[in-house]
């Protein structure tokens, strides 16, 4: 089994991912070392804040460290062998080092994944996450016509379970459903109609209203 070992500077915890800010390519390094296990590759990973002895015990990167002092860190052997003096590799390249096939490069940029954002907000009804996340899109350079795509994919998904419910009603109650449909026609037509008024005793033509003009005619009666 490959063995990759990685010396890392200093860190609050064993992978730096953690506090208020984090660091991009440290979160991209421990995502490349999981895919490295899950491959089968052993990976030990020390902090030199946390564990010194085995900096010290190991003569490679003792002599790197005497020489460079921290700037040596991170240092990465595979197999025993130094690759990495300095700096995090790249996912291909510790793929290479392990003699694994580079995995397919990554699409889901922070770009994708705030339209993927705006779309989950439209489909779940979320005025504040669209508000948010139709920000972080504007100042990453998202163009309104790709936010404008998210939104009709977001529409579309929110739309797709009333659709299924819809038709399966049509399914099971075809029949009923139609009938439904027809009275449900009718009433609308019906609502459209002028309302006739309603006889009133107040109306002109009320003894009361005679009595008062006369014999005078009026118009109504």
């Amino acid at each position: 089994m490959t063995t990759v070992q990685v010396f890392d500077p200093a860190m609050c915890c064993s992978t730096g991912i953690c506090g208020p800010t984090v660091d991009a390519k440290l979160v991209r390094f421990a995502a490349d070392l999981d895919w490295l296990k899950s491959q089968g590759v052993a990976v030990d990973r020390f902090n030199l804040a946390q564990q010194p002895a085995a900096f010290a015990a190991d003569s490679d990167v003792r002599r790197e460290l005497e020489a460079k002092g921290e700037d040596a860190l991170p240092f990465v052997k595979v197999d025993g062998k130094v690759r990495s003096v300095g700096s995090y590799p790249t996912q291909s390249a510790l793929a290479e080092w392990a003699g694994l096939d580079a995995p397919s490069p990554s699409i889901f940029s922070e770009h994708v994944a705030e339209l993927v954002a705006i779309g989950a907000a439209i489909a779940s009804n979320c005025e504040a996450c669209f508000k948010f996340h139709y920000d972080k899109a504007r100042k990453l350079g998202v163009s309104r016509e790709d936010m404008l795509q998210a939104v009709a994919v977001g529409q579309m998904v929110k739309e797709a379970p009333a659709k299924s419910v819809r038709d399966l009603a049509h399914r099971i109650l075809k029949s009923d459903v139609s009938a439904a449909g027809r009275a449900s026609a009718k009433a609308r037509t019906l609502a459209t109609l002028p309302v006739a008024p309603e006889a009133t005793d107040a109306g002109c033509c009320t003894p009361a209203a005679a009595g008062a003009a006369g014999d005078k005619k009026s118009g109504c009666c």
